[in-house]
């Protein structure tokens, strides 16, 4: 969430600078096959989604028993859908029903998951993997012209055009939330991993483990199923699980084992109120860059780093919002 309400710290812009060009491709999504950081922004989100999911479960359980927790799932995740359309909305100027954007797909996924959660952990492995599988044969039984997975012409786009009347622009699937429900799950293994009592190495070798199975998976099943994140393809829903486990394992690693807690402290004041910054980043981000250019002059005199020291500028200021949202305890939530 940092990084996508920094807008990637600016760092897109050194795409085009000789020596950087490596850091700031990493920060714009590829056009259509391969993978760069920016494109696991959405797969971090649906992973923290579910693993988030057996401690939040728990205690609405604790707190009002079993019964309620399918209601208020549900509730979630139609906010979720609304919250979505209505900000994506106000953004475009005039209403505008879609399901593609991050907080509908989650809505989506988490409640899917939920109802997974309810099976055995062997049920929920098989149906990630009949998911992967249902989801590439539906590509493969009606390819467009250039091929099951071409670019502007796939079963996912065509859904879009059944359904919504046209296809969404950057060639984004809407059906990517099928897939995106096997990198929730896994956050949800991950976050029974973490409830479980077993020492920090052993948790640590297991996060090792599955993110070097999903990296091979991803890559290896990439040789022959194309790693396109716009259609959330199942060599990129592996690949994408893998580096998210990884990043867990870093996490885990500097502040449970070296219990370095206080310097995530700038993160989880990000983190406690997630939804808002998202929603502010989205709204009012155009506003808040032009209120600080005022006083800053959009950093011109840097140069070539103006972008960069634009968007810190610009976060500094949502952060700072968040921050003192988090001094007296005000987090919304849905």
């Amino acid at each position: 969430m940092t990084t996508l309400a920094a807008h990637g710290f600016g760092l897109a812009t050194l795409a085009e600078t000789p020596g950087w060009a490596w850091l700031g491709l990493q920060f714009e999504h590829v056009e259509w096959e391969g993978l760069v950081f920016w494109d696991l922004i959405q797969p971090a989100f649906m992973f923290m989604v579910g693993l988030a999911m057996p401690f939040a479960v728990a205690a609405r359980v604790r707190k009002s028993g079993p019964d309620t927790v399918w209601k208020h799932v549900a509730y979630r995740a139609v906010m979720l859908i609304v919250i979505s359309n209505v900000i994506m909305s106000i953004s475009r100027g005039e209403p505008h029903f879609q399901l593609i954007n991050v907080l509908a797909q989650i809505g989506f996924t988490y409640f899917i998951c939920y109802g997974l959660m309810q099976a055995s952990f062997r049920f929920q492995a098989v149906a990630a993997a009949a998911i992967l599988v249902g989801y590439t044969a539906l590509f493969i039984a009606f390819p467009g012209e250039g091929g099951a997975f071409a670019m502007g012409d796939n079963w996912g786009e065509r859904v879009d055009e059944w359904v919504f009347g046209k296809a969404n622009p950057g060639h984004w699937a809407t059906v990517n939330f099928i897939p995106s429900v096997v990198v929730t799950l896994a956050g949800v293994w991950a976050g029974r991993l973490m409830i479980e009592p077993r020492p920090h190495a052993a948790r640590m070798r297991i996060l090792a483990m599955a993110a070097a199975a999903c990296l091979a998976a991803g890559y290896g099943l990439g040789l022959v199923i194309p790693i396109i994140k716009r259609i959330h393809t199942a060599s990129f829903t592996l690949a994408a699980c893998g580096w998210v486990l990884l990043m867990l394992l870093g996490f885990y690693w500097l502040v449970e084992v070296r219990e370095r807690k206080s310097l995530t402290f700038p993160l989880v004041v990000v983190g406690m109120n997630s939804i808002f910054i998202y929603c502010l980043n989205i709204l009012l981000g155009g506003w808040i860059r032009r209120a600080t250019d005022v006083f800053t002059g959009g950093w011109e005199f840097l140069g070539a780093a103006a972008p960069i020291a634009q968007a810190l500028s610009m976060f500094a200021v949502m952060w700072c919002l968040c921050w003192w949202l988090y001094r007296r305890r005000i987090f919304i939530k849905v």
